[in-house]
């Protein structure tokens, strides 16, 4: 009679924790569909705002893709705003094409530049908001592999939906950011799972497809190769049979992305890295190449004052053009110096995961994929300030889990948002642009201090963040009291250094704790 009173109350806990569970998981996506239609009802009040020229470069490629034959996608150039995303992304344009051909025929003709009426603007802005379900699908199923609570779920859905960055950049500014990192998002939840053969399968097809959708994401295909060597082909037995799997699904999608524009290929390669385009963009990312402009800055000045330097050239970084530049002291880097950085500082990382025991984990492959997306932003020819966004989005999800990526997620969150909010210059947005890094900041603080209990920002830490919502409000309003319409480039020129400051220290101290957890991972072992 003990033995079935026992094995009912088995059954019966099995029960109770199975309706928690469904109970739990039911909760979760409440909670994501209410912070997606709030944050979808702010996206269409923003719809009237301000839009940048990104949004008659997606319009022009509305236009070529639906009125031009194929043969003709990658060589128009009617317009200086030409297709240069790999082909999948151009077949997304050509399907968006035919439901737009409803809406306003006008905006597909090739030859109405800078075409913008109200049934276009509500078209394009209704089209990033739907695909908008993409990036919160990506950001529930990611929470599901690495949030262990409920409540570091719920932080990370919040935190990654209402993501100031993605607000400002796709729903201000415009462009299509929040669907593909939704499908790097699936890509890594699938990988990550290391004893699910077919999920990893799919999650290598995600990311084939997001390669083909835009080629930015090559920052973090070293990170994918090495982890699904690592995590799939070394384990388990079958190297060679399911490094072929791999292999095909890559091989194939390439073929069915690329194989149509065969004929076009040097045509495609040259618009996908436009080398001629300069070290820089007209506006500095804040990168190691701010920093690297600033110094030279100074020290040509300096130079000059001492008489030391005599300038036959100028320099052109402060120009706001995109164009070739060249330095005053300082040697001139050329692309092929900037890739070679590039890969030499993600080596440690790559190395650590391809080869120690004790980063076969998922949060590990995270954190190398976050690493390598910084050193291609650090050191990356031609680097867009928004490609830091590909490195706080997936920091998001162990930010929720762990202090330590917390502590990192909030200088990194901080400094590169700072760094967007320039891109947003007319003078209507500017009580837009201080309120949100306001309230996206001090949440942040506030709800990672109560999750981990600990105050665990350095002083020094505090005091640099604190002087980030100062800077936007220098380059926002005091600069002009000051100087008028004198040095316009000088607020812009300060934000990306100052940000460019938080995004090194970030890099620097996040590759420590990365290299450090070898030795913290084996000093807990003999310990124990």
């Amino acid at each position: 009679m003990m033995d079935i009173s026992s094995n009912k109350d088995v059954f019966a806990l099995k029960k109770v924790q199975k309706m928690n569970s469904t109970l739990e998981e039911w909760d979760a996506n409440k909670i994501v569909f209410r912070v997606l239609l709030l944050v979808s009802c702010l996206k269409v009040l923003l719809m009237p705002t301000y839009h940048s020229t990104d949004f008659e470069v997606h319009r022009n490629w509305l236009a070529i893709t639906h009125s031009l034959p194929l043969k003709e996608w990658y060589m128009n150039a009617n317009s200086q705003w030409t297709l240069d995303y790999p082909p999948l992304f151009a077949w997304f344009e050509y399907f968006l094409s035919h439901i737009a051909r409803l809406i306003d025929h006008n905006m597909l003709k090739v030859e109405n530049l800078n075409y913008a009426s109200s049934n276009t603007i509500l078209f394009q802005r209704g089209t990033v908001i739907f695909l908008d379900l993409v990036y919160a699908y990506g950001v529930k199923e990611v929470g599901k592999v690495f949030c262990t609570s409920f409540d570091e779920y719920v932080i990370f859905i919040v935190f990654s939906l209402c993501n100031m960055g993605l607000l400002l950049v796709d729903h201000v500014h415009f462009q299509y950011n929040g669907f593909l990192l939704g499908i790097l998002l699936l890509a890594i939840a699938n990988v990550s799972k290391i004893n699910k053969q077919k999920a990893i399968l799919f999650g290598t097809l995600w990311f084939a497809l997001l390669l083909n959708l835009k080629h930015i994401y090559l920052y973090v295909a070293p990170a994918f190769l090495v982890w699904l060597l690592r995590s799939y082909c070394m384990n388990g037995g079958s190297f060679f049979r399911r490094l072929y799997m791999l292999g095909s699904i890559v091989i194939i999608t390439l073929i069915i992305s690329f194989g149509p524009f065969a004929s076009q290929l040097p045509q495609i390669i040259s618009r996908l890295f436009p080398f001629k385009r300069g070290l820089v963009h007209a506006y500095w990312a804040a990168n190691a190449w701010a920093l690297y402009i600033g110094i030279d800055k100074i020290a040509s000045l300096i130079l000059k004052q001492l008489g030391w330097l005599k300038v036959t050239r100028s320099a052109v970084m402060t120009g706001g053009l995109v164009q070739e530049q060249s330095f005053l002291v300082l040697p001139t880097p050329t692309p092929i110096v900037t890739f070679l950085l590039t890969i030499f500082t993600m080596m440690p990382a790559l190395y650590y995961l391809l080869c120690k025991k004790e980063y076969m984990n998922p949060k590990q492959f995270v954190r190398c994929l976050v690493l390598c997306v910084l050193c291609s932003f650090m050191f990356g020819w031609h680097v867009h300030e928004k490609a830091i966004l590909t490195a706080i989005i997936p920091l998001c999800v162990l930010a929720a889990t762990d202090k330590n990526d917390a502590r990192i997620y909030l200088i990194l969150s901080s400094a590169g948002h700072t760094a967007l909010l320039p891109l947003l210059y007319p003078s209507n947005l500017i009580p837009l642009k201080i309120l949100v890094l306001l309230v996206f900041m001090s949440a942040g603080f506030l709800v990672f201090s109560r999750k981990f209990n600990v105050n665990f920002l350095y002083f020094y830490e505090y005091i640099y963040v604190i002087n980030l919502p100062v800077l936007t409000v220098y380059e926002t309003i005091i600069h002009k009291l000051i100087f008028g319409e004198k040095l316009p480039f000088l607020p812009l020129a300060l934000t990306s250094l100052y940000c460019a400051i938080g995004v090194t220290y970030s890099w620097v101290v996040y590759y420590y704790m990365f290299l450090r957890y070898s030795k913290i991972n084996n000093y807990k072992n003999k310990i124990q």
